[in-house]
């Protein structure tokens, strides 16, 4: 899945982009998770309304889910390292890789439940800022989980 993109051609600049892909999946996906954060912290510091600490939840799921997802490369879930052994070898990380989007996608809902159930639908909320802060901040971990995993190559490690 990471190589979809390898037959497509262009003249010109598709050499340079392919020579370095590992680093532009890596810039990329380094910076949708400062934004991320970023956000988060600036919906921590906003001043017009109370932040419940509770709601750092989803986030630092996120976060531990990316930890997760980048942890097993894509040769160990396919079976072709070099060592099949540790724990349980390709089904342990099959099962490492499952469990970290599982994370992944229990922190987006949890982000979305948050902002809907806390900010958007109390009719006495008047700024649902934070609530957006917090489902984006999810959401471009998400995506920095995702650009990370499969926007890079394995040739370099």
């Amino acid at each position: 899945m990471s190589g979809c993109l390898d037959n497509i051609s262009c003249p010109g600049w598709t050499d340079a982009v392919a020579e370095r892909r590992n680093m532009i999946a890596s810039v990329v996906s380094g910076g949708l998770f400062f934004i991320g954060w970023w956000i988060m912290i600036d919906a921590a510091a906003y001043p017009k309304t109370t932040f419940d600490p509770a709601y750092h939840s989803p986030g630092v799921f996120s976060t531990v889910a990316v930890f997760m997802i980048n942890a097993v490369s894509n040769a160990q879930v396919r079976g072709e390292s070099f060592s099949t052994g540790g724990c349980l070898g390709q089904t342990g990380a099959r099962v490492w890789l499952i469990m970290g989007f599982l994370m992944a996608f229990g922190g987006l809902i949890g982000a979305c439940w948050i902002l809907f159930g806390a900010y958007v639908v109390p009719a006495g909320v008047a700024d649902p800022w934070p609530g957006v802060a917090i489902f984006l901040q999810n959401a471009l971990i998400f995506f920095s989980a995702f650009v990370f995993k499969f926007g890079r190559t394995e040739e370099s490690w």
